[in-house]
């Protein structure tokens, strides 16, 4: 049979079933990505009154703490964007890509939040560390 003989594929045809070791390896893979996402939930929180005094310095702590617990609220802000802007990119280049794309993003904000120098320092660091959570939460929606 050659190639102008065969139908084309059917893209609403429905795939095999996956098989137990496949599904253990999703559930698997999506439980480790939701652990790390609630990790970094929880070691912010934990960390807020730490970070304020680093990043976020005032005369007033609980000024301070408000600031570095809206920087981080303010990250779930772009998940609604980036499931538009990742959606039409992993429509146009596939799921790989955007799910690398995504990776990369994470690793960016994550490590420039891990070597940010204080507030005494350099000024822009409240700054520097919305941008890093903003990277972060783009990479997370």
């Amino acid at each position: 049979m050659n190639d102008r003989a065969r139908p084309a594929p059917n893209p609403h045809h429905a795939t095999a079933p996956l098989s137990k070791a496949m599904v253990r390896r999703i559930v698997f893979s999506l439980s480790v990505g939701s652990a790390l996402e609630w990790f970094d939930f929880l070691v912010y929180g934990y960390f807020a009154s730490v970070i304020a005094k680093a990043f976020f310095p005032s005369n007033d702590e609980w000024l301070s703490t408000m600031l570095a617990i809206a920087t981080f609220g303010i990250s779930f802000l772009m998940h609604p964007l980036v499931a538009i802007v990742l959606g039409l990119y992993g429509d146009r280049k596939g799921r790989k890509a955007a799910l690398t794309l995504a990776i990369l993003l994470m690793t960016i904000g994550t490590l420039t939040m891990a070597v940010m120098p204080s507030y005494q320092h350099i000024g822009a660091a409240p700054l520097l560390v919305l941008l890093a959570r903003l990277i972060q939460g783009f990479a997370v929606g």
